[in-house]
Protein backbone atom coordinates (compact mmCIF):
# COMPACT_ATOMS: atom_id res chain seq x y z
CA UNK A 1 0.00 0.00 0.00
CA UNK A 2 1.71 3.28 -1.04
CA UNK A 3 1.93 6.30 1.90
CA UNK A 4 -0.71 8.62 2.83
CA UNK A 5 1.08 12.03 1.29
CA UNK A 6 0.46 14.83 4.03
CA UNK A 7 1.65 18.19 2.26
CA UNK A 8 -0.21 20.11 4.70
CA UNK A 9 0.88 20.77 8.18
CA UNK A 10 -1.52 21.39 10.24
CA UNK A 11 -3.53 17.81 8.72
CA UNK A 12 0.01 15.98 9.33
CA UNK A 13 0.45 17.10 12.91
CA UNK A 14 -3.08 16.00 13.38
CA UNK A 15 -2.50 12.85 11.94
CA UNK A 16 0.92 12.34 14.19
CA UNK A 17 -1.17 13.63 17.07
CA UNK A 18 -3.91 10.89 16.42
CA UNK A 19 -1.32 8.23 16.19
CA UNK A 20 0.02 9.34 19.66
CA UNK A 21 -3.30 9.45 21.52
CA UNK A 22 -4.46 5.97 20.43
CA UNK A 23 -0.72 4.29 20.45
CA UNK A 24 1.74 6.55 23.13
CA UNK A 25 4.25 6.83 20.81
CA UNK A 26 5.66 8.00 17.21
CA UNK A 27 8.48 6.89 15.51
CA UNK A 28 10.09 9.38 13.14
CA UNK A 29 11.15 6.99 10.63
CA UNK A 30 7.51 4.92 10.68
CA UNK A 31 5.85 8.26 10.46
CA UNK A 32 8.16 9.31 7.37
CA UNK A 33 7.05 5.91 5.66
CA UNK A 34 3.47 5.76 6.40
CA UNK A 35 3.17 9.61 5.77
CA UNK A 36 4.96 10.06 2.65
CA UNK A 37 7.41 13.03 3.44
CA UNK A 38 10.84 13.26 4.74
CA UNK A 39 12.06 11.89 8.81
CA UNK A 40 13.13 15.92 9.32
CA UNK A 41 9.81 16.92 8.25
CA UNK A 42 8.03 14.47 10.89
CA UNK A 43 11.03 15.47 13.07
CA UNK A 44 9.85 19.28 12.67
CA UNK A 45 6.34 18.08 13.10
CA UNK A 46 6.79 16.49 16.42
CA UNK A 47 9.15 19.58 17.74
CA UNK A 48 5.92 21.82 16.77
CA UNK A 49 3.61 19.62 18.65
CA UNK A 50 6.02 19.20 21.80
CA UNK A 51 6.30 22.96 21.95
CA UNK A 52 2.63 23.28 22.25
CA UNK A 53 2.66 20.63 25.30
CA UNK A 54 1.13 18.14 23.18
CA UNK A 55 4.01 15.83 22.79
CA UNK A 56 7.30 14.58 24.23
CA UNK A 57 10.32 13.78 22.41
CA UNK A 58 12.46 10.80 22.94
CA UNK A 59 14.74 9.24 21.22
CA UNK A 60 13.51 7.86 17.28
CA UNK A 61 10.06 10.07 18.05
CA UNK A 62 7.87 11.38 20.03
CA UNK A 63 5.59 10.05 23.33
CA UNK A 64 2.55 11.70 24.89
CA UNK A 65 3.83 14.30 27.60
CA UNK A 66 4.15 13.19 31.11
CA UNK A 67 3.95 16.12 32.93
CA UNK A 68 2.11 14.34 36.40
CA UNK A 69 4.52 11.51 36.20
CA UNK A 70 5.82 10.71 39.86
CA UNK A 71 9.26 9.96 40.17
CA UNK A 72 11.10 6.66 40.54
CA UNK A 73 11.35 7.22 44.17
CA UNK A 74 8.10 8.41 44.72
CA UNK A 75 6.44 5.23 42.66
CA UNK A 76 8.56 3.23 45.03
CA UNK A 77 7.39 4.29 47.93
CA UNK A 78 3.76 4.40 47.02
CA UNK A 79 2.10 0.90 48.16
CA UNK A 80 5.85 -0.18 49.97
CA UNK A 81 4.89 -3.13 51.84
CA UNK A 82 2.28 -4.40 49.54
CA UNK A 83 5.01 -4.36 46.93
CA UNK A 84 7.70 -6.01 49.45
CA UNK A 85 5.00 -9.15 50.13
CA UNK A 86 4.66 -9.38 46.48
CA UNK A 87 8.52 -9.66 45.91
CA UNK A 88 8.63 -11.66 48.62
CA UNK A 89 5.98 -14.11 46.85
CA UNK A 90 7.53 -13.91 43.49
CA UNK A 91 10.91 -14.62 45.15
CA UNK A 92 10.06 -18.34 45.53
CA UNK A 93 9.41 -18.72 42.09
CA UNK A 94 12.87 -18.89 41.02
CA UNK A 95 14.48 -20.63 43.32
CA UNK A 96 15.36 -23.40 40.68
CA UNK A 97 15.20 -21.15 37.54
CA UNK A 98 19.09 -20.16 35.99
CA UNK A 99 18.41 -16.92 34.33
CA UNK A 100 16.53 -14.21 35.11
CA UNK A 101 15.12 -10.94 33.63
CA UNK A 102 13.83 -8.20 35.50
CA UNK A 103 12.39 -4.95 34.17
CA UNK A 104 12.76 -1.12 35.52
CA UNK A 105 9.74 -1.39 37.67
CA UNK A 106 9.44 -0.26 41.11
CA UNK A 107 7.28 -3.74 42.46
CA UNK A 108 10.39 -5.86 40.83
CA UNK A 109 13.17 -3.48 41.96
CA UNK A 110 11.69 -5.17 45.66
CA UNK A 111 13.22 -8.56 44.26
CA UNK A 112 17.05 -6.93 44.62
CA UNK A 113 17.67 -8.43 48.33
CA UNK A 114 15.51 -11.66 47.89
CA UNK A 115 16.90 -13.22 44.54
CA UNK A 116 18.51 -17.13 44.94
CA UNK A 117 22.30 -16.29 45.07
CA UNK A 118 22.82 -18.92 41.94
CA UNK A 119 20.97 -16.72 39.26
CA UNK A 120 22.00 -14.52 36.31
CA UNK A 121 19.95 -11.56 35.78
CA UNK A 122 19.70 -9.96 32.95
CA UNK A 123 17.90 -6.54 33.36
CA UNK A 124 18.24 -2.66 32.27
CA UNK A 125 17.41 -1.59 35.77
CA UNK A 126 19.91 0.84 37.17
CA UNK A 127 18.93 0.23 41.00
CA UNK A 128 18.73 -3.28 39.84
CA UNK A 129 22.19 -3.30 38.43
CA UNK A 130 23.18 -1.72 41.05
CA UNK A 131 22.06 -3.69 43.80
CA UNK A 132 23.11 -7.13 41.82
CA UNK A 133 26.54 -6.05 40.99
CA UNK A 134 26.79 -5.02 45.03
CA UNK A 135 25.74 -8.74 45.91
CA UNK A 136 28.94 -10.70 44.60
CA UNK A 137 27.72 -14.31 43.91
CA UNK A 138 25.02 -13.41 40.95
CA UNK A 139 25.63 -13.15 37.56
CA UNK A 140 25.03 -9.93 35.81
CA UNK A 141 23.76 -9.25 31.90
CA UNK A 142 23.43 -5.47 31.37
CA UNK A 143 21.13 -3.96 28.79
CA UNK A 144 22.81 -0.82 27.46
CA UNK A 145 21.18 1.95 25.23
CA UNK A 146 19.26 4.98 25.87
CA UNK A 147 19.24 6.10 29.36
CA UNK A 148 15.79 7.00 30.55
CA UNK A 149 15.43 8.70 33.89
CA UNK A 150 11.93 8.33 34.55
CA UNK A 151 12.73 5.05 35.03
CA UNK A 152 15.97 5.05 35.94
CA UNK A 153 16.95 2.12 32.76
CA UNK A 154 18.24 1.88 29.77
CA UNK A 155 16.25 0.99 26.93
CA UNK A 156 16.04 1.60 22.87
CA UNK A 157 17.66 0.01 19.86
CA UNK A 158 20.75 -1.64 21.77
CA UNK A 159 18.35 -3.08 24.83
CA UNK A 160 16.33 -4.91 22.23
CA UNK A 161 19.08 -6.30 20.48
CA UNK A 162 20.66 -7.80 23.28
CA UNK A 163 17.14 -9.23 24.58
CA UNK A 164 16.82 -10.29 21.22
CA UNK A 165 19.67 -12.60 21.32
CA UNK A 166 18.94 -14.12 25.08
CA UNK A 167 16.57 -16.87 26.04
CA UNK A 168 16.00 -16.60 29.79
CA UNK A 169 13.93 -19.18 32.32
CA UNK A 170 11.36 -16.20 33.55
CA UNK A 171 10.94 -12.62 32.82
CA UNK A 172 9.48 -10.66 36.19
CA UNK A 173 7.68 -7.88 35.18
CA UNK A 174 6.06 -4.93 36.35
CA UNK A 175 2.95 -2.70 34.70
CA UNK A 176 1.45 0.64 35.06
CA UNK A 177 -1.96 -1.41 34.49
CA UNK A 178 -3.62 -4.67 33.60
CA UNK A 179 -6.92 -5.31 32.94
CA UNK A 180 -8.43 -8.70 30.69
CA UNK A 181 -7.49 -7.37 27.74
CA UNK A 182 -3.41 -7.31 28.79
CA UNK A 183 -0.19 -5.42 30.50
CA UNK A 184 0.12 -1.76 30.31
CA UNK A 185 2.95 0.61 30.59
CA UNK A 186 3.02 4.72 29.78
CA UNK A 187 6.40 4.97 28.51
CA UNK A 188 7.19 3.65 25.34
CA UNK A 189 10.57 3.04 24.43
CA UNK A 190 10.22 0.56 28.26
CA UNK A 191 7.45 -0.64 27.03
CA UNK A 192 9.31 -2.02 23.79
CA UNK A 193 11.90 -3.25 26.58
CA UNK A 194 9.10 -5.43 28.02
CA UNK A 195 8.10 -7.08 25.29
CA UNK A 196 11.12 -8.38 24.06
CA UNK A 197 11.40 -9.51 27.34
CA UNK A 198 8.22 -11.52 26.86
CA UNK A 199 9.44 -12.78 24.01
CA UNK A 200 12.61 -14.13 25.32
CA UNK A 201 11.85 -16.11 28.22
CA UNK A 202 9.66 -19.53 28.73
CA UNK A 203 7.75 -18.09 31.08
CA UNK A 204 6.22 -14.95 32.13
CA UNK A 205 5.28 -13.49 35.33
CA UNK A 206 3.77 -10.22 36.64
CA UNK A 207 3.91 -8.29 39.37
CA UNK A 208 1.12 -5.72 40.44
CA UNK A 209 -0.09 -4.43 43.18
CA UNK A 210 -4.17 -4.16 43.44
CA UNK A 211 -4.00 0.11 42.72
CA UNK A 212 -3.27 -1.49 39.14
CA UNK A 213 -5.37 -3.97 38.86
CA UNK A 214 -8.69 -2.94 35.82
CA UNK A 215 -7.14 -0.24 35.02
CA UNK A 216 -5.87 1.08 31.91
CA UNK A 217 -2.81 3.03 30.44
CA UNK A 218 -1.63 4.29 26.88
CA UNK A 219 0.47 1.49 25.89
CA UNK A 220 -0.31 -2.27 25.48
CA UNK A 221 2.68 -3.82 25.84
CA UNK A 222 1.61 -7.50 25.84
CA UNK A 223 -1.52 -9.78 26.08
CA UNK A 224 -2.58 -11.21 29.04
CA UNK A 225 -2.42 -14.64 27.72
CA UNK A 226 1.03 -14.08 26.91
CA UNK A 227 1.71 -13.90 31.21
CA UNK A 228 1.61 -17.55 33.34
CA UNK A 229 1.61 -16.04 36.61
CA UNK A 230 -0.10 -12.67 38.09
CA UNK A 231 1.27 -11.88 41.64
CA UNK A 232 -0.33 -8.92 43.76
CA UNK A 233 -1.35 -8.46 47.35
CA UNK A 234 -4.04 -9.03 49.39
CA UNK A 235 -5.99 -5.96 48.93
CA UNK A 236 -7.51 -7.03 45.60
CA UNK A 237 -10.50 -7.68 45.02
CA UNK A 238 -12.93 -10.44 43.63
CA UNK A 239 -13.73 -7.78 40.76
CA UNK A 240 -10.27 -7.62 40.35
CA UNK A 241 -9.10 -11.03 40.32
CA UNK A 242 -11.59 -12.94 38.29
CA UNK A 243 -10.91 -11.48 34.80
CA UNK A 244 -7.36 -12.00 35.58
CA UNK A 245 -8.07 -15.88 36.81
CA UNK A 246 -10.64 -16.44 33.37
CA UNK A 247 -6.91 -16.17 31.62
CA UNK A 248 -4.24 -16.73 33.86
CA UNK A 249 -3.24 -20.09 34.92
CA UNK A 250 -2.22 -18.86 38.23
CA UNK A 251 -3.24 -15.70 40.09
CA UNK A 252 -1.37 -15.65 43.39
CA UNK A 253 -2.37 -13.32 46.36
CA UNK A 254 0.23 -12.29 48.89
CA UNK A 255 -0.14 -11.38 52.18
CA UNK A 256 2.15 -11.15 55.21
CA UNK A 257 1.74 -14.72 56.06
CA UNK A 258 1.26 -15.42 52.63
CA UNK A 259 4.43 -14.23 51.11
CA UNK A 260 5.71 -17.05 52.63
CA UNK A 261 3.79 -20.13 51.66
CA UNK A 262 5.58 -22.42 49.21
CA UNK A 263 5.02 -21.85 45.53
CA UNK A 264 6.15 -25.14 43.18
CA UNK A 265 8.72 -23.22 40.30
CA UNK A 266 7.84 -26.26 38.42
CA UNK A 267 4.16 -25.52 38.37
CA UNK A 268 5.21 -21.95 36.10
CA UNK A 269 7.51 -24.08 34.04
CA UNK A 270 5.04 -26.92 33.23
CA UNK A 271 2.69 -24.00 31.71
CA UNK A 272 5.21 -22.90 29.35
CA UNK A 273 3.81 -25.15 26.40
CA UNK A 274 1.04 -23.78 25.79
CA UNK A 275 2.95 -20.86 24.13
CA UNK A 276 4.73 -23.23 22.16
Amino acid sequence: MSPVRYRDAPARRAALLERLTSRGYVSSVEAAEDLGVSEMTIRRDLDRLTGDGLAQRVAGGASLPRHDAPSFSARRESAGSQKHDIARRAAMLLQNCATVALDAGTTVAALADLLPRHLTVVTHSVPLLTACTAAGDLGVMSLGGWYEPDTRSFTGPHARAALEASAVDVAVLSATALDGRGLYWSSPLDADVKQCMVAAAETVVVLADHSKLGRRAPIRFASLDTVDVVVTDAEATTEQLTPLRAVVESVLVADREGARATVSPEAIRSRTSRRT
